[in-house]
């Protein structure tokens, strides 16, 4: 598929101007089409040609770096404050008497219960109302509830506003991954969408850092604070310079700016529509239930989806649970204290930023080289070979963290084995990210909203039972258990993602049949 057929939009925009999932591709190579009807002239309104300024592909690099780096930012924040208060836990647990192991790490794993439901309202949303505006709205959402949990006076309280924040917080979540294929061709993606998807790995190990600190020297409150407060001036820089990217909304506003140029005697005979308006039924009724129910359907009936949220929330609930025994690690095994133990998550943070740097490397030129080997047609199946390094890099990593902390080896080796538990969990990530928004372009939010469900369920449930696991069989047995299950699920999941995953997206209704 050549460019001008990748910068087609399909996806679906305000009341009326949405096609539908069974709406066929359609042309962007005139600005206006003049069609006679029953009812008079037919006006459509499309972009000015292939290389018209105006579409999101088509702006500058430096204003779709822009874009890309602020809403990267606002995937980052929301999961800092998703493992921020980690730290802090024991102080939380003493204020408001919490006796109960579960419930302690609920207070911190239930604002990932709001990161699954989330997205399936918030990414349909942006492809109604477009992407800018939900997103920064979702994040006030999330700002104001972030606050609130700096308030709360119960565990009752702190869960629930814990709860909203995650909610807010999930938008970036499934908006982002939308927005980026709106601005990036394939060609162009791998970079981008490799800052993208190290945010919310990153942010989770961040997070912890800086938590440590503050409970050493403050109060749990200022934890949520803390992240109030950088959230805030992310939302100004939002509001400043986060331009919109959705292509039926921006081509909705300029047939609204014909019609206020239009003669009034002529608007009687004359009907002025976007080209998303042109056919079918496009009532708001009908789009904004279509739009809802497609994370569902997706979810349910999309087998290569149905796969890839598996993976993904084996991948995330495995981060997650080794995230939370991190802590103990360092200060039962190493006897260090808060602020120093919480300083190795750095070992972690170095395996996703490095890993992420050498995947944003590999991901485009392997894509182009393939393409070129293709006959010049690119597959989304090109994107995966990268998971074959991270379903390898997870295990090994896992059995030298373990056992090294199992045995009181130093802890720079352990350290070694989280380095390289980030580098495999970034490569995967990314891979599938960009997977996803390659083949369901015109979906891609409602798409990774659906793999969102999964992987946030498993981020909230896998921590609840790490402490049991590890007190019961140790760290070396509990990683070694952990580490057979990556190989028996990774492996064989790599294979049949590059093996059998064109054959699958083949039959999908809502994936591209080539990029």
């Amino acid at each position: 598929m050549n460019h001008s057929d990748e910068q087609r939009s399909h996806s679906q925009v305000s009341p009326p101007a949405t096609p539908t999932i069974e709406d066929g591709d359609l042309p962007e190579t005139q600005e206006k089409q003049n069609e006679r009807t029953s009812e008079g002239i037919l006006v459509v309104v499309d972009w000015e040609g292939p290389d018209d300024p105006q579409n999101p592909k088509n702006w500058t690099y430096k204003r779709k770096w822009a874009a890309t780096i602020i809403i990267s930012l606002f995937t980052f924040i929301s999961p800092v404050s998703s493992s921020m208060v980690a730290p802090a836990s024991n102080q939380i647990a003493h204020d408001f008497n919490i006796n109960s192991t579960a419930l302690i790490e609920m207070t911190t794993s239930v604002f990932l219960l709001g990161f699954a439901v989330g997205p399936l309202v918030l990414g349909p949303l942006s492809e109604i109302y477009g992407r800018s505006r939900v997103l920064q709205l979702a994040n006030l959402f999330y700002l104001v509830w972030n606050l609130a949990c700096g308030f709360s006076r119960n565990t009752g309280q702190l869960i629930a506003f814990r709860l909203l924040s995650g909610l807010g917080g999930s938008a970036p979540l499934a908006i982002g991954g939308g927005a980026l294929g709106d601005m990036w061709r394939p060609e162009e993606r791998g970079k981008a969408i490799s800052i993208y998807s190290l945010a919310p790995l990153l942010g989770p190990v961040i997070g912890p850092i800086c938590g440590a600190w503050i409970a050493d020297r403050s109060t749990w409150r200022w934890v949520y604070w803390s992240t109030t407060l950088i959230d805030a001036l992310v939302q100004v820089a939002g509001v400043l310079f986060l331009q919109e990217t959705f292509a039926p909304l921006l081509l909705e506003r300029k047939a609204n700016a014909l019609k206020q140029q239009q003669d009034p005697e002529k608007s009687q005979n004359e009907k002025i529509v976007t080209v998303y308006e042109k056919d079918g039924d496009r009532s708001w009724k009908r789009i904004f239930a279509r739009a809802m129910i497609r994370p569902f359907a997706l979810l349910a009936f999309e087998p290569i989806i149905q796969l890839l949220a598996i993976y993904m929330a084996y991948i995330y609930g495995l981060l997650y649970l080794f995230l939370t025994s991190i802590p103990s690690i360092f200060s039962n095994v190493y006897h260090e204290s808060p602020g120093i133990a919480g300083l190795h998550y750095l070992a972690l943070g170095i395996g996703l930023v490095g890993g992420a740097q050498i995947n944003a490397r590999f991901l485009d030129r392997i894509y182009i080289h393939l393409k070129n080997k293709n006959g010049g047609v690119g597959e989304p199946e090109f994107r995966l070979l990268n998971t074959f390094v991270g379903s390898l890099l997870i295990p090994i990593g896992l059995f030298i963290a373990g056992w090294a902390a199992e045995c009181h080896v130093h802890w720079i080796v352990t350290d070694i084995g989280m380095v390289l538990i980030g580098g495999g969990v970034i490569s995967v990530f990314q891979s599938i990210q960009t997977y996803v928004i390659d083949s369901f372009t015109l979906y891609a939010a409602s798409a990774l909203a659906a793999i969102a469900v999964l992987r946030s369920v498993a981020g909230f449930g896998f921590p609840l039972f790490a402490p049991t696991m590890y007190e019961a069989l140790g760290y070396g047995k509990g990683n070694t258990i952990l580490a057979c299950s990556s190989i028996v699920l990774g492996w064989p999941a790599a294979w049949i993602f590059w093996t059998y995953g064109k054959r699958i997206r083949a039959s999908s209704r809502h994936a591209r049949k080539s990029s």
